[in-house]
């Protein structure tokens, strides 16, 4: 990877389970499997509820996040430091 190349998230969906798929900047989809962060409880204790997984899941920060207020303050959400989302494995667009 260029060492001036920001990964950036532009769209992140929800596969199954806790699966997310996050399009980048640079075309790639990746999948990230949320599962872990869902089992550490504390400020992740509200992924384990699937459907608040996947209705507050969006885009903050220029990474995938969970949108907790419902009103996109992006100070006050989950999210994932994009470069953890980077270095997943590329896959196939799950919506082709």
């Amino acid at each position: 990877m260029d060492s001036r190349f920001m990964p950036e998230v532009l769209q992140a969906v929800p596969g199954d389970g806790y699966v997310i798929y996050a399009y980048f900047n640079d075309g790639t989809v990746r999948r990230y499997d949320a599962a872990q962060l869902a089992e550490r409880g504390g400020i992740f204790e509200r992924l384990k509820d699937r459907a608040f997984f996947v209705s507050a899941l969006t885009v903050m920060n220029g990474t995938a996040a969970w949108d907790v207020t419902g009103d996109r303050d992006a100070t006050r959400c989950i999210d994932i430091d994009p470069f953890v989302l980077y270095d997943c494995p590329v896959v196939p667009d799950p919506l082709e």
